[in-house]
């Protein structure tokens, strides 16, 4: 039986993800509950600090999703704090959740991404940033938050027109990068690695915000039925992309793969230091895939980050 523990889950907060945060965070203080700790449910707002000093609690959960809880802002306040906590740190957390710097973080050593440019959003009634189809998204969202594809016969006008709806409106900056045919996979790593490869199958369109939280429009087929190479490929880049980035605990690697390009055709796209934790979570179902379940993923978690701020604790003894 492992120690019970006061853990405070960290969840909803104001960022576009907050209602997937509140499903992550409940489900997280509910295995947390059944594996026997004392858990405190904190609903992230400006007063966070005060919560949580009045809580004292000995780890925090982290089951926030976007700004300010993927992208470093929490993860600082929570060092400051000298809280242990879970998944990845702050350097970790600024550069992922940033497309642009997680591509010069990765490019380098070899790691194949979307080649794409950042423009200002206002540019775009002027003129198209690259031959459609292209992908436009927010430099720093999670979730597909603000993604738009932007095709030869689209309903966004050429160029796009003012009036359109679309994240040229919401955002001031968006990446534009060239559209991959072909499928969406996916790879979650914990610890240092990657359970399986999954892929998305959705009814139309592209992974959006919907269909990655709306149950029965898309279709997870784990392990993806691709070839060996491919597959094994996805794992050891998303392995890759884990440690060059310095992510701890879990994360997930996105990939689109054009399969009339063989292994050329595979695409890194981003990488997610916060993946989610609800029912329709590709986490916990490929932890299952390994045969984890729930609330072993979340002890595992929550192990994780006691050993690594054991081992700090340590390293500041000497």
């Amino acid at each position: 039986m492992t120690r019970p523990l006061h853990v405070a889950v960290l969840m909803g907060g104001w960022s576009a993800e907050r209602e997937v945060s509140l499903t992550s965070g409940r489900g997280v203080a509910a295995a947390l509950d059944r594996l026997g700790h004392r858990v405190v449910a904190i609903d992230m707002e400006r007063d966070v600090a005060t919560k949580l000093t009045l809580a004292a609690p000995d780890i925090v959960f982290n089951a926030l999703h976007g700004t300010p809880g993927e992208d470093g802002s929490v993860q600082g306040l929570l060092d400051i704090m000298g809280l242990p906590y879970t998944h990845s740190g702050l350097t970790t957390s600024v550069i992922a959740i940033d497309k642009e710097l997680t591509k010069q973080a990765l490019v380098p050593h070899g790691i194949r991404m979307p080649a794409g440019k950042l423009v200002a959003s206002e540019t775009l009634y002027d003129g198209d940033p690259l031959p459609r189809p292209y992908v436009l998204k927010p430099v720093n969202e999670g979730s597909s938050v603000g993604v738009a594809i932007v095709t030869a016969g689209g309903n966004y006008g050429t160029p796009i027109g003012r009036d359109s709806e679309g994240p040229w409106k919401h955002f001031d900056h968006l990446v534009a990068e060239p559209f991959i045919r072909g499928k969406e996979l996916t790879v979650a790593v914990l610890g240092d690695a990657a359970l399986a490869v999954t892929e998305l199958k959705i009814d139309s369109g592209f992974y959006d915000y919907d269909h990655k939280y709306t149950d029965g429009i898309t279709t997870h087929v784990c392990p993806a039925e691709i070839p060996d190479d491919v597959a094994a490929a996805a794992m050891r880049i998303a392995e890759d992309a884990h440690r060059l980035l310095g992510c701890r605990g879990c994360s997930r690697s996105d990939f689109r793969w054009d399969d009339e390009q063989g292994l050329a055709g595979l695409y890194l796209l981003e990488v997610n230091t916060q993946p989610g934790m609800t029912p329709l979570s590709l986490v916990p179902e490929q932890a299952r895939h390994v045969g984890l379940s729930y609330e072993a993923l979340v002890q595992r978690l929550i192990d994780e980050a006691l050993d690594r701020a054991d081992a700090a604790s340590r390293g500041n003894d000497r």
